[in-house]
């Protein structure tokens, strides 16, 4: 199994938002996913893990891997909706990863009002062509 990711650059920050399960055969291309963000944006990412169905030792070790990535370029990763089935638990040298209990509070956060998807927005994903009047899960 693998993953499926979207990335959507806001104006002050950037949302990965991933679905399938992050494990052992997925951490490559949730790697590549991160360097996308990093190479396209500024700002906190924040990883959409709604459509996450779970995740192994090895994806959260991924998603610690890409906090670091992400602190040493002076960015943030945070977390929404993270799999049920688990919590987090990075190690002690591990930049703080904020966890939101979804994608509305993450944004709410970041004190920007997001009720709809602006249009023309950059939008890129792992299969086919973004569109301007695609709409978030």
């Amino acid at each position: 199994m693998t993953i499926e990711w979207r990335y959507t650059a806001e104006q002050d920050l950037g949302i990965l938002s991933v679905s399938g399960y992050l494990g052992p055969d997925a951490v490559h291309r949730f790697t590549g996913a991160v360097g996308w963000a990093l190479a396209r944006s500024t700002g906190p990412v924040i990883v959409d893990l709604t459509g996450l169905r779970g995740w192994s030792a090895e994806g959260q070790l991924a998603i610690t891997e890409a906090a670091r990535r992400l602190a040493a370029s002076g960015r943030s990763l945070e977390l929404a909706a993270i799999p049920a089935d688990g919590s987090l638990v990075p190690g002690g040298d591990c930049p703080l990863i904020p966890v939101h209990a979804d994608l509305a509070g993450a944004l709410a956060a970041h004190s920007t009002r997001h009720d709809e998807p602006p249009q023309g927005r950059p939008e890129w994903q792992t299969t086919g062509r973004p569109t301007g009047d695609q709409q978030r899960a």
